[in-house]
């Protein structure tokens, strides 16, 4: 079963990159995050309650909340990258960057959790590597530089990372808790992190500027990742994390199906194998579990 939420993650969190984008083109991205927090608390927080979770929410031991604490805050950092970059970067190249964290995943999982790293694991983590590099190529690095400077790139790196981080923190926290409490709780801290972002940088003005189409996808891609988040979630607690983020990766394979569809961005003659080549690493470490 927790396959079946892992693909559900993949899916909606290919959607919440389309939405997102479309609700930043002229949204400042840190507000948009913050807005789109409180649809994602509110999603959350409704799933605690339909499952009746609320009440195990004072058996949860100091170190429980300390990870879920702390995964919070390291998805809120790759959240405000992440935007950033979808704002002022091309959707098929940022998300690549973004989903490279499967790597770095890997690494964590093995070295915390002694979660088995195999040849054939060995060799998804070479054909995901080579792939995100093909469908970041230079000449569409540097064409992207051109338009819109270099912070995209430096953005979508730390979204990468953080989000690594996230997993594994997440993992950690939500060992001894229901997972749609462990959600909330996490969200519950994005959004406090966020908010303060917002007015400490001065941008709380911007919240009244927000183009109502804008925000209307702002609060679709909040409502798409409350979905994503809750299955992903209730994945990784029953599953490996070392093949449920994997299978949340190819949410990469929706992204670019509706980046194609609404921004028009197409895949060059680099880019496609890249994409085959992430695919076909995702699937490496999804085929032992399928066969088990």
């Amino acid at each position: 079963m927790w396959i079946l939420f892992a693909f559900g993650s993949a899916f909606f969190s290919g959607l919440t990159a389309i939405l997102a984008k479309c609700g930043i083109q002229k949204t400042d991205s840190t507000a948009a995050t913050a807005v789109r927090t409180i649809i994602v608390l509110i999603f959350s927080w409704i799933m605690v309650f339909i499952v009746g979770s609320q009440d195990t929410i004072t058996n949860l031991s100091v170190k429980t909340w300390i990870f879920l604490i702390l995964s919070g805050l390291s998805t809120g950092a790759s959240w405000l990258c992440y935007f950033r970059a979808l704002q002022i970067g091309n959707v098929n190249k940022v998300v690549p960057i973004d989903k490279s964290s499967t790597i770095l995943t890997m690494l964590l999982a093995f070295v915390f959790f002694h979660e088995g790293f195999t040849w054939l694991s060995g060799t998804a983590v070479i054909l995901i590597a080579v792939g995100t590099m093909l469908m970041i190529e230079k000449r569409d690095v540097a064409a992207e530089e051109h338009i819109s400077g270099k912070g995209w790139l430096v953005y979508a790196v730390l979204s990468a990372v953080f989000a690594s981080l996230t997993s594994i923190l997440g993992k950690i926290g939500i060992e001894n808790v229901e997972s749609n409490l462990g959600t909330a709780i996490r969200t519950a801290v994005v959004l406090i992190m966020a908010w303060i972002i917002v007015f400490v940088t001065g941008k709380s003005d911007k919240l009244h500027k927000i183009p109502k189409r804008e925000l209307l996808f702002i609060c679709l891609s909040g409502i798409a990742t409350g979905g994503a988040w809750l299955c992903y979630y209730r994945a990784l607690q029953d599953g490996p994390a070392s093949v449920v983020v994997p299978i949340d990766k190819l949410s990469i394979l929706v992204t670019i199906a509706f980046s194609y569809i609404v921004f028009k961005e197409k895949l060059s003659k680099k880019s496609g194998p890249g994409l085959l080549l992430i695919v076909l690493g995702t699937f490496l470490m999804i085929v032992p579990t399928l066969s088990a």
